[in-house]
């Protein structure tokens, strides 16, 4: 799920949709209005899940799309040649998610280890182990 937000509200460490990818927000250059023109704004963001750096350029008063993030606790149920099962802590369901990048936190997956995951647009993001 994704909600609608002015180019010119978006801030540096906040996320927004490009290309229909989720991606967190490392730099925003904005121009001055021109005679003619709008000012616009030039979005250097990293994707969440492919780690891609991606730009963007729209007027400052145009709509982006800003995903919607839930962040939630679980537990390390199983680890799989392939990834990860994780169980929810508040819904007791079972949810599959592939290996994070960062090696040091592949390494302290284990069975039984607590974590805080994302949920964004259906894809699961595990970024900590409490």
């Amino acid at each position: 799920m994704t909600k609608p937000m002015d180019v010119g509200e978006l801030r540096v460490g906040g996320y927004m949709m490009i290309e229909g990818e989720p991606c967190r927000i490392m730099d925003i250059t904005k121009s001055k209005p021109g005679k003619h023109g709008a000012a616009k704004a030039r979005i250097v963001a990293i994707g969440v899940f492919d780690g891609q750096k991606r730009q963007f350029v729209k007027p400052v008063d145009a709509n982006a799309e800003v995903p919607i993030i839930d962040k939630k606790p679980g537990q390390v149920f199983a680890v799989n040649p392939t990834g990860v099962q994780i169980m929810d802590l508040e819904t007791y369901e079972y949810l599959d998610a592939s290996f994070p990048d960062e090696e040091d936190l592949k390494a302290k997956l284990v069975a039984g280890a607590e974590i805080e995951y994302w949920k964004i647009l259906g894809k699961i993001k595990i970024t900590r182990v409490k």
